[in-house]
């Protein structure tokens, strides 16, 4: 489940698939976040970070994890239809 748009795709790899090969997987220009209670793994535009709607999400995980994000990506604290939300929202911008 997710958007269809190549900027905000989930990963099609399997958990220790992705614990192998975390860099090789995320293309130039992407960023990969883990969002959600069962850390859902997209891939987001770097061009994403310069959005204030974005940044909100980026202080809130600096607040609760701080710059620790055991995942090997971004840990987003929210819940997946929200950032889901956003997502879609910068998307169209």
């Amino acid at each position: 489940m997710g958007f269809r748009l190549p900027s905000t795709r989930r990963s099609s790899f399997s958990a220790s698939q992705a614990s192998s090969c975390k860099v090789a997987e995320v293309p130039k220009g992407y960023l990969a976040v883990y969002v959600g209670e069962k850390m859902k793994r997209f891939l987001i535009p770097v061009s994403f970070l310069n959005e204030p709607l974005f940044q909100e999400l980026l202080s809130q995980a600096e607040e609760e994890f701080g710059y620790c994000h055991p995942m090997g990506g971004l840990t987003i604290p929210c819940k997946e239809d929200v950032f889901l939300n956003i997502a879609s929202r910068l998307n169209r911008l």
